[in-house]
């Protein structure tokens, strides 16, 4: 079968994948996250996805099997990244505020052997509850909007403004579970049970 990589450092990735039962090696790389504005955010997530798993499999050995992953929260048109700031991270809460928006995770699953490559996506609605200013700011406090996109953790305290989900919650945190573990069994002959 070769050893699984995954080409992230996300410690959520991490626990997610080990929570089907893979046993994996991570591996990052520096990739350039960058797009071009004018493509769909379901291509965009799907390039980032290769682009990461691509990175990685230039470093490992042959009989790899590598996983790249990339999660945005998108609402009205606007992709919604990792707040630079306070004031950043606020309007992007603001935002959705009351309002329900998509997270979508690109994955591409590469195996050197033969070359083979998987991408694909998974799209999940989020609906927030409406927020006051003194809760986002007092969430804001905590410092955990600012390493996620669109400003919350879905499996922290921002689950508490989350008032309905329709799809994937694993997805929301970073990897779309279901839909990654048929495409390994389906298209890879990998079995997690």
């Amino acid at each position: 079968m070769g050893k699984i990589i995954l080409a992230s450092a996300s410690p959520r990735r991490r626990d997610l994948l080990a929570q089907i039962g893979f046993e994996f090696e991570v591996v990052t790389s520096d990739t350039d996250e960058s797009f071009d504005d004018s493509m769909l955010v379901e291509e965009i997530v799907k390039k980032l996805a290769f682009e990461k798993a691509k990175a990685v499999a230039n470093q490992v050995s042959v009989d790899s099997i590598v996983i790249g992953a990339d999660t945005v929260v998108y609402y009205e048109g606007v992709i919604l990244g990792k707040p630079q700031n306070e004031a950043q991270a606020k309007e992007m809460l603001a935002m959705l505020s009351g309002n329900t928006h998509q997270v979508l995770t690109g994955f591409a699953v590469i195996r050197l052997s033969d070359n083979k490559v998987v991408i694909d996506y998974e799209k999940t609605n989020v609906t927030f509850r409406s927020l006051s200013e003194d809760e986002i700011d007092i969430y804001i406090k905590t410092k955990e909007p600012f390493d996620k996109a669109g400003s919350y953790g879905i499996q922290g305290l921002g689950a508490t403004f989350v008032s309905g989900i329709n799809g994937d919650y694993n997805n929301v945190v970073g990897l779309p579970l279901c839909s990654l573990s048929q495409c390994l069994k389906n298209e890879f002959n990998i079995n997690n049970i």
